[in-house]
């Protein structure tokens, strides 16, 4: 559920009237695309449809519209360039209609920018969990700390996208690794370098995860290569260290949002350490554990 449609919903809630402006049809060069929502109170607005002249003329018209108390909906389309001297070359159409029930069950739900399943909740862990709450995607966030988590948890009951955060607390997390989401991309960084390990070795057998990732050095890069080259485990799908490169600063918050952009834009370099066919080896024969 969006942010929102969260506040939305509390609006409808409380009885405080509201217009809902929808972007219904967009075309060419445009600052938001169908779908996009944003909600008109007489003093306060949720959301953007992309700003400048058409938000400010889109509000005016959503106002006009509580004053008149009118319950009925309308359309209103706007070549950008021609009739409102923006920039964007585009055209977009607009729906305003009163916030009511019946808008709520049809609001657009946004699609998911990504999952991630976290292990750690240090430091990192915590910033980067704040710096995703407020995306469209899914954390499992998996500690074996409850006072690491508890540090974090009046943060997340306070934040109105608390739902996309699963807390996983267990003895074993190790034991999570097979319960992630095909789909989702393993980012590991606990308090332990041996735990780290264990889990990058677990990670990287599984055979759909796309894209493994470990916070630390390049010394510790080397480390974990050799450690899983012994054992007959591929390095292609780790990236170790994580975070956008160039972009310098080791405060938590600075590390959060690298990682963060990097979930975003999808950009992960592979490595080819290992040969390929070291994943069909892996498949096919017993594999020593011995280091």
């Amino acid at each position: 559920m969006s942010a929102q449609l969260t506040d939305a919903q509390a609006w409808l809630a409380s009885g405080r009237p509201a217009v809902v402006v929808s972007v219904v049809a967009a075309q060419g060069s445009t600052p938001r695309t169908q779908g996009t929502c944003m909600i008109v109170g007489k003093h306060q607005v949720i959301g953007t449809i992309g700003g400048g002249h058409l938000e400010d003329t889109a509000i005016r018209l959503a106002r006009e519209q509580l004053q008149l108390s009118a319950g009925s909906s309308f359309e209103q389309q706007w070549a950008l360039g021609p009739s409102l001297g923006q920039c964007c070359g585009g055209v977009m159409r607009l729906r305003f209609e009163a916030l009511e029930a019946q808008v709520l069950a049809r609001w657009p739900e946004s699609p998911l920018r990504f999952k991630v399943q976290l292990y750690g909740a240090g430091h990192v862990g915590r910033a980067l969990v704040q710096a995703l709450l407020p995306l469209p995607g899914q954390v499992r966030w998996v500690e074996s700390r409850s006072s690491e988590l508890d540090l974090f948890l009046p943060t997340l009951n306070a934040h109105p996208q608390r739902n996309r955060v699963e807390l996983v607390l267990v003895d074993d997390p190790i034991a999570e690794v097979p319960e992630a989401a095909p789909d989702a991309i393993h980012l590991v960084m606990t308090h332990s370098h041996a735990l780290d390990l264990e889990l990058v070795s677990a990670i990287l057998r599984l055979p759909h995860a796309p894209v493994c990732g470990l916070i630390g050095s390049q010394t510790k890069k080397v480390r974990f290569e050799r450690n899983l080259e012994r054992r007959v485990i591929s390095t292609r799908r780790l990236v170790c260290p994580i975070g956008l490169p160039g972009l310098r600063g080791k405060e938590p918050e600075v590390i959060a949002a690298s990682v963060a952009a990097q979930i975003l834009m999808g950009q992960w370099p592979h490595e080819h350490t290992l040969d390929d066919t070291l994943a069909a080896r892996t498949a096919q024969e017993p594999v020593s554990e011995g280091r």
